[in-house]
């Protein structure tokens, strides 16, 4: 089912359809015991790796024709498979069998003077809808997540990885029917009509509870902008790293050259570095860079230190580049690169190397992102590297969910309440 092939009207019949086989499916999976989510999730990454031949040859295909659409190098690495990330998939979901089952778990529990007995426990979400470019990887992820969490789930890709992610689906229905689960627990949007994603974002508020989107800017803004439920998501990750004065000079470089270039691709990859005015390294470290092949955009301090540093503009310090590009400044001390983070950035992840534990302390408490890490990596800005198993994305709300949304960021809870036949006077 192509783009362009349906009505409007078609393809909101055909949304409202998977809406209500959803909700359906949710609230068989909210009763499903952990036993069973799990025996899904184990079929399903069995039949990943049993078919990962199949997958591979769907994304070939798929890269082939985003080759022809000039897709971004950024874009071509996520939606890139290979044997090594096709294991992973399958590892993710088993990493996800060994979580904890978070539904039904009472997180607080307390008595009123009248005998009332009042517990506070966790129940899924409902339905969760999610919006998602390139990455192919998602389709595991959010399927497993979402599985484990109670919740039933509406998957919508993109059309440059329509054919992986119904290879990968195809996996995730295997395993539902191998544990006797409904097949609308996870299902996939058929078509890649735009019209689509627009009615599941302001059309069905009766049939989805919450929208995740996963991808560029320009995919976040139009469901931040469209959806008319609760979105949980981040729009950038404009991330730091801050060298601070006291930082060793090798974990400093090793560090940077690992934020960024590791995967540049990901929403966790360093686009600025802050070096403290007083440490003598930074010279090092961005020659390290540029020897790398990273473009390095500075400040008249950073341009001192090699010729083959360009000027940064004002733009340079907000942006996302996805690319093995890098802005780099020279700050007073930690307040600054705590000020600049602040006005620059956007509350995703930022790190700062240090040997000075006060100084540490001082940036993770002012730095207000919703991870920050101390003499590591922004990569690690990953639910699986959490141990979370995987993760549906990074959120930069301070609502509900924050930082690598996994199973227990999907579900809310409710207060169940115990009586014995009190009335209230």
């Amino acid at each position: 089912m192509q783009a362009g092939s349906q009505s409007s009207q078609d393809v909101a019949a055909l949304m409202d359809s998977l809406g209500r086989a959803a909700v359906e499916a949710a609230q068989a999976l909210a009763r499903a015991s952990t036993a069973t989510k799990n025996a899904a999730l184990a079929a399903s990454a069995d039949e990943i790796r049993k078919q990962r031949t199949a997958i591979l040859e769907a994304n070939r295909i798929d890269l082939e024709a985003a080759a022809q659409r000039a897709l971004s190098p950024a874009l071509m690495d996520r939606l890139a498979l290979d044997e090594q990330r096709v294991a992973a998939m399958a590892r993710g979901i088993e990493e996800v069998v060994a979580l904890a089952d978070p539904v039904g778990v009472v997180i607080a529990q307390w008595a009123r003077p009248n005998g009332l007995r009042i517990e506070r426990v966790r129940v899924p979400l409902g339905v969760i809808g999610i919006v998602y470019e390139s990455r192919p990887n998602v389709t595991a992820d959010a399927g497993a997540l979402c599985l484990k969490s109670g919740n039933a789930v509406i998957l919508r890709g993109g059309s440059e990885s329509l054919r992986s992610s119904r290879a990968i689906h195809a996996c995730l229905i295997a395993g539902l029917r191998a544990a006797a689960l409904p097949e609308a627990a996870i299902q996939i949007v058929p078509t890649t009509d735009r019209a689509a994603v627009g009615h599941m974002l302001s059309g069905m508020t009766e049939l989805i509870d919450v929208v995740v989107p996963r991808g560029g800017r320009s995919l976040v803004e139009r469901v931040q902008k469209e959806a008319r439920v609760p979105v949980i998501g981040h729009l950038e990750g404009n991330c730091h790293v801050y060298v601070d004065r006291d930082a060793d000079a090798a974990m400093a470089r090793e560090i940077v050259l690992n934020a960024k270039l590791r995967r540049t691709g990901v929403c966790g990859a360093a686009e600025t570095v802050l070096f403290d005015r007083s440490w003598s390294g930074a010279e090092s470290v961005v020659r390290a860079l540029l020897d790398a092949g990273c473009a390095v955009r500075g400040d008249e301090a950073v341009q001192r230190l090699d010729k083959r540093v360009t000027v940064a503009t004002e733009q340079d310090w907000y942006t996302e580049y996805l690319d093995k590009i890098i802005a780099a400044k020279v700050v007073d001390g930690v307040d600054a690169a705590v000020a600049h983070i602040a006005r620059y950035g956007s509350a995703h992840t930022e790190s700062i190397v240090t040997r000075n534990q006060a100084t540490a302390d001082r940036f993770l408490a002012s730095v207000d992102s919703a991870i920050v890490l101390h003499n590591a990596s922004t990569q690690f800005a990953d639910g699986g590297e959490f141990g979370m198993g995987a993760e549906i994305g990074i959120s930069t709300d301070k609502f509900h969910a924050r930082g690598p949304v996994g199973v227990e960021q999907l579900t809310s809870y409710k207060y169940v309440v115990r009586g014995s036949g009190q009335v209230r006077p």
